[in-house]
């Protein structure tokens, strides 16, 4: 599975957000079907988002990718450091979760 192509599709036809403040709001509330971190995400928002998402149950994919590329991938003009998958939309962006 294209990972870049998965995420591009979600953010067009799916419900995300952007941004580690709501990647950890939605952990501890445990609404997110899927959360995506860039491997250079600042390590206290990182370390956050893990902890609540493992007491949420809520699955975590770390991005082979820096903050710079997952923004690419969001077709985003700014750094992404975390997306959080809401709704699907058409993408199998929750495959992730299974691996």
């Amino acid at each position: 599975m294209d990972v870049n192509k998965q995420i591009g599709m979600v953010v067009k036809t799916g419900k995300v957000e952007l941004g580690c403040k709501e990647a950890t709001d939605a952990a501890k509330t445990g609404k997110a079907r899927l959360i995506v971190i860039a491997s250079n995400c600042p390590e206290p928002d990182k370390s956050s988002i893990l902890y609540n998402a493992k007491l949420s149950e809520v699955p975590v994919h770390v991005y082979s990718g820096t903050s710079v590329d997952l923004a690419a991938a969001c077709e985003k003009p700014f750094l992404v450091a975390a997306l959080t998958v809401k709704e699907p939309g058409d993408s199998e962006i929750l495959k992730l979760a299974e691996s």
